[in-house]
């Protein structure tokens, strides 16, 4: 299951729904709002991970963080807000990425921006939920045989939009176009 699966599917929806609540739009809206996210910031993750500490930095925060709770107790994310953009600030970098991820996002979905761009750090916090959750903390790196292999797994399906089983290209596309 890839992470946008996990995190439509946990707790039986519960995600969607507080999500929906917290930014006032209906329940299908938050789920277009995870699926015009959930690629970009799995990029952003991508990128991060495979910068010089930046997998160990990430298997670091997904060991001893609460991220799960996020997961587990939808609830939770009413107070996600800080520590998303915590995780923001470390997979995109600056305000300005965010603002654009935001942008390209409310043009996909049709919302307001100013709704991605309050959804942002809870989506953000969900992911840390859901690879903590699913992955299992510090083993992760060495599942696949390969460094981040569990995370990778869980990222590569949302970042292969061209189904040609190489990510590479795909994650230089996006960064191509949050440089404009």
């Amino acid at each position: 299951m890839n992470i946008l699966e996990s995190i439509l599917a946990a707790q039986n929806g519960g995600a969607v729904k507080q999500m929906s609540q917290q930014l006032g739009v209906g329940e299908d809206q938050a789920a277009s709002v995870l699926s015009a996210l959930v690629p970009a910031l799995a990029g952003g993750f991508q990128r991060n991970m495979q910068s010089t500490g930046g997998l160990d930095a990430l298997m670091g925060a997904l060991s001893g963080g609460q991220h799960a709770q996020y997961f587990d107790n939808p609830a939770s994310l009413a107070n996600a807000v800080g520590d998303g953009n915590g995780i923001l600030g470390h997979i995109l970098g600056s305000k300005d990425v965010s603002r654009q991820v935001a942008t390209r996002a409310a043009a996909q979905t049709g919302l307001d921006a100013g709704i991605l761009k309050q959804a942002l750090p809870i989506v953000a916090a969900l992911m840390m939920g859901a690879m903590a959750k699913q992955g299992g903390g510090a083993s992760m790196g060495s599942a696949a045989g390969s460094p981040g292999g569990g995370l990778l797994s869980m990222l590569t399906p949302m970042l292969d939009s061209n189904r040609d089983g190489s990510i590479v290209d795909d994650v230089m596309g996006m960064l191509g176009k949050l440089g404009r």
